[in-house]
């Protein structure tokens, strides 16, 4: 199970993120949405956790294999469209990889647990503390 804590004072639209283990990540809205964009959207906070996943999945995999990846660069466009939220992820490769490698890491990319997560069913649970 994962856990993180927001929490948000009188700085309008500035939140604060908390891991378990004390890492913090400010969210903000831009400026034209009234915030002050001190940090990342949580729309951008959302498709950075799937860029993040794939990077960390493909170099895991990669180097379990001994494969020359040297770099993965991950770019994800979030379109929301009425009843329908698509994630457009372009991955480039770098290192010395035949034809059959890169198909491979395409493949373990739609494996990484974040695209997992994102593609199944999602149950929210709100309660009052």
């Amino acid at each position: 199970m994962e856990q993180v804590k927001a929490n948000i004072g009188q700085e309008l639209f500035k939140i604060e993120i908390t891991s378990p283990s004390g890492n913090v990540v400010i969210a903000d809205e831009p400026v034209a949405k009234g915030g002050q964009d001190k940090g990342f959207s949580p729309k951008e906070l959302l498709a950075a956790s799937l860029a993040a996943c794939t990077c960390a999945t493909l170099q895991m995999y990669a180097s379990r294999k001994v494969w020359d990846l040297q770099k993965v660069n991950v770019e994800i466009t979030l379109l929301e469209e009425e009843g329908k939220t698509t994630f457009n992820r372009n991955l480039h490769l770098e290192g010395n990889l035949d034809a059959e490698q890169r198909a491979r890491l395409l493949s373990v990319a739609n494996a990484c647990p974040v695209h997992k997560i994102l593609s199944h069913q999602i149950q929210i649970d709100t309660e009052l503390a």
